[in-house]
């Protein structure tokens, strides 16, 4: 019993700490996203084509467009060299491995980003699916495997590569794109409040 004692005894001196140590709270997303002002969504590159639903991630590039319109605060570009952040949308598929198939032309879109009496007008150009990609080769059939919820990333934009770096936050969910609603969004406007008051407190 003594033993156990002294064991127990010194699992709490080491615990201690880390049960009442009070870390000055720090903002949860970096401060380039408290500055960023305009925003491209694009859907990841990475990304195949659902057999079952094709245009599920360009649905859900729109719905984030226009959730973001509707929030205020960002300003959608389609260029992505003007754009403060990036926000790569990936539609889930529900299971865990699904067959799709590659097609490297889903941000191939022009066209133009509105509002008219309050409401949200996105214009844009899609083509046929299927059929060969930019750079000559065709499409074809992928595994996908992990893909089965909705994720919603940002990276800082204007850097080179900005795919390449950390994101500065992520929000991966089922039906995190649902349409129209779009919690991801909601998520990210929580998180970005939550990042201003902890700034506002310890600047």
């Amino acid at each position: 019993m003594p033993k156990l004692a002294s064991v127990l005894f010194a699992l709490s001196l080491l615990l201690t700490p880390l049960g009442f140590a009070k870390d000055k709270p720090k903002s949860t997303l970096p401060t380039y996203v408290l500055h960023a002002r305009t925003i491209k969504v694009i859907v990841d590159p990475k990304a195949g084509v659902s057999i079952d639903d094709p245009q599920a991630n360009q649905v859900a590039q729109r719905d984030v467009e226009t959730a973001l319109m509707n929030w205020g605060r960002f300003e959608p570009v389609l260029a992505m060299q003007s754009a403060d952040l990036i926000i790569v949308v990936h539609r889930g598929h529900g299971r865990v491995v699904d067959q799709t198939i590659s097609d490297s032309r889903q941000n191939n879109r022009t066209g133009m980003i509105a509002t008219s009496d309050n409401a949200v007008t996105i214009g844009a150009q899609h083509g046929p699916q299927n059929q060969p990609d930019v750079d000559g080769a065709p499409a074809h059939p992928q595994t996908e495997i992990g893909g089965s919820d909705d994720s919603f990333t940002v990276y800082q934009g204007g850097v080179e590569d900005p795919l390449d770096g950390s994101p500065a936050w992520r929000y991966t969910a089922k039906d995190g794109l649902r349409p129209h609603s779009v919690p991801a969004v909601d998520e990210f406007r929580k998180a970005l409040t939550e990042a201003e008051k902890a700034a506002a407190k310890h600047p």
